[in-house]
Parts: structure tokens; sequence; C-alpha cells
């Protein structure tokens, strides 16, 4: 979901931190702020003044945002859910959990505290506002109080819909998680909600457009796009999470790999492995160690003339964490691992010792076999809660 990301600081334990598109995100608020929505509420104001509170008020849903997620993220910690800290991106901003929560309990409390959050926050922000309006505060910063207060409604009220994975919809999946203590039934259930939101949200974005609202019809259609495959994306991932949980990295792994010394010259990795064995990437094996790994993409990097005279130990990348894995490692970390770094095969270590290669192929084989088979029994399963 996230491209590039700057880390901005550190609240409470908890990185935050900028993807990339969110300065898309800023810049758009701000100068909808600065030429639409303070303009029409405060008229006759300087140019620059509509600036500065586009800017103050941009800032202050920001950081709004980053309460609502922090709010998510205290909860989740409470409840021993392993947090990766908080992003901002083009959308607003995520609490990121490496698990699900391990009850409907967890759920339901975590999801309630992000609209709580942001109705507080607006509950902060109008009575300052209120005040300041009556000590005769300049209107200016009187007027993006009074924003902050009414767009935290907002946040709060948009929020609750129960759409997953909006919290409303994580509301719904807890009550319907612990009425049938099922909780793929509930995130399905609360994931075609979603999906139904996102098409909505879609449809609304181009009505918009055609009746000349561009700039807002192109942004409910993006927020539309990116409900509908979070809401897809979320279940597809907890059906993962189930078919391997307790699925051990050993149970998969070819445990007699191809693997290449280090003293053959790269013609003879191309002759006598690349060519007969077709993968992009070998262990480098010497006496029963692994010494590092070769890549098709380093052989590219190398002039075919000299392929010769080079040897497969002179380009060796070294063993980095995240090319290797231990055998008694959770399938689907691994499965995390090749998706963070775009690799489709890790090697499998003991110490200093290759022991195996896991590849994504056969792990995804092994999902959709699961998956398949758990599908006929849903039926018989159906029928049991018929009184």
């Amino acid at each position: 979901m996230f491209g590039q990301r700057i880390k901005i600081f550190t609240l409470l334990g908890f990185e935050v931190r900028a993807d990339l598109s969110w300065i898309v995100l800023a810049v758009l608020v701000t100068w909808s702020l600065a030429r639409g929505v303070f303009p029409d509420y405060f008229e006759n104001l300087p140019e620059r003044t509509y600036w500065f509170m586009g800017a103050a008020g941009a800032l202050g849903l920001f950081l709004s945002i980053i309460f609502h997620e922090l709010s998510h993220s205290l909860i989740a910690r409470k409840f021993g859910i392993p947090m990766k800290g908080i992003t901002l991106f083009i959308f607003g901003g995520v609490a990121e959990m490496t698990e699900e929560a391990p009850d409907a309990k967890a759920e339901f409390w975590m999801a309630l505290v992000g609209p709580a959050s942001s109705l507080f926050l607006s509950a902060i922000f109008f009575v300052i506002s209120r005040y300041g309006e009556g000590a005769g505060w300049s209107l200016p910063v009187v007027g993006v109080l009074f924003y902050l207060a009414w767009i935290n409604v907002a946040l709060a009220v948009f929020n609750l819909i129960p759409a997953f994975p909006l919290d409303g919809g994580r509301l719904l999946r807890a009550v319907l998680w612990g009425a049938r203590e099922n909780i793929q039934w509930a995130t399905r259930v609360t994931s075609r909600l979603g999906s139904g939101f996102g098409i909505l949200l879609i449809a609304l974005g181009l009505y918009s457009v055609i009746q000349g609202q561009f700039i807002g019809g192109i942004w409910w259609f993006l927020i539309g796009m990116f409900v509908r495959s979070a809401a897809q994306t979320s279940y597809q991932q907890l059906l993962t999470r189930k078919a391997l949980e307790g699925e051990r990295v050993s149970r998969f792994m070819v445990t007699d790999p191809v693997t290449v010394p280090p003293g053959i010259s790269l013609q003879q990795l191309v002759d006598h492995y690349i060519y007969r064995h077709h993968f992009k990437m070998y262990p480098i094996v010497e006496e029963g160690r692994l010494l590092g790994y070769v890549t098709v993409r380093q052989l590219k990097e190398v002039p075919h003339d000299r392929w010769d005279r080079v040897t497969v130990g002179e380009v060796a990348m070294p063993l980095l964490p995240e090319m290797t894995i231990p055998s008694d490692t959770d399938a689907l970390r691994a499965l995390s691992v090749m998706n963070r770094t775009g690799s489709s095969r890790l090697m499998v270590v003991e110490g200093d010792r290759l022991v195996g290669i896991i590849a994504l192929k056969d792990l995804l084989q092994f999902l959709s076999l699961k998956l398949s088979l758990e599908e006929t029994k849903q039926p018989a399963a159906r029928s049991r809660d018929v009184p």
C-alpha cells in the first residue's frame, strides 16, 4: 500500500512516518482551504491570511489524524498487538498492525477509540474557539480552530460508517465476531459492505465530475477506489493468515536446493545453472558453508565479454537479513518478507549452513489448495448454524 516513507518523529514509542503521497494531500488540503473553504466563510480577508489559515488548518488536520491513529495504537499495545507505527499517506493515516486483534473485545475497543478521540478533539477545539471568540482573538485564529472542531466531527462520523476497513466496519466486525465466534465470517460480511461502500463513493465521484465538480469528484472517486481495494485486500489477508497459521518454513522449503560454488565463471553459471534450472537467484556454497548469493540482475551488470573471466565469488552478494530466514520461522513471516523485499525466493539457514530454499510459488500453491478445500467446508458449517 505504501511506497517510500520518511520518518517524521517518534511519539510514545511509535514511529510516525509520511508516505511520499502525503505531500500531494498536504498541498491539496492547504490549497482547498486557502482558495475555497476559508474565503467562503470569512470574506474580505487579505490573500496571504487565507494561505496562513490554509496551512494552519492543514497542519491541525494532520495532527488530528495522528492523534486518531495514536489512540488506535495505544489500545492495540494494551491488548498486546504488535504495531509497526503510524503512516500518513494520501488518504489520511493508518496505524499499522502486524497481527489481527486477539479477540472481538480487543477489536471493539481498538476501533471505538478512534472516532471517540476525534470527537474529544472536536470538543476541545470548539471550546477553545468559543473562548477565543469571547476574548477577542483574531478572526483567522478563531476560524481555524472552528474548522478543526468541525473537521474532527466529520472524521468521526465518516469513520463510524459500518464499512470495513473503516472504524465503523471494525466495530461491526467485532460485534459479529463476538456473536458467532467466527472472525472469517465476520470479516467476509463487513468486507463486502466496505466494497459496496467503495463502489458508492466511486459513483458519487463520477456524478460530481459530470455535474462540473471536477476536483471533488476525482477525490471521492479515488477514496472509493481505496476503500474498495482495502476491504477486499483485508479479507484476503485474513484468509492468508488463517491458512498459514501455525505452519513453519521447514514444511515448504526445498531441502536439496541448487547451489553454485564461488570459483566458477559467470559463463559457467549461465550455461550450467541458469539455462538449466531457470532460477533468478542461486546460493553460493563452499564446503557446506553459505557464503552469499548471486542473481541474474548482478550478471547483467557485468559486460558479456568478461563473463568467462569473472567468477561468481567476485560478484557475490553478502548474506543480507532479508534474504535468509530460519527453518522454524512462521511461514506467514516468510511471505511478509517476500512481499516487502520483492524477492520470490528466500534461503533457509541454520547458523552459517544452508538447509533449504523457500519459494513464493510453493506458498501460493499451498494457499490456493487450502482455501479451495476450506470453501467446500463452508456449506456444511453454515448448515450447523440452522436450528
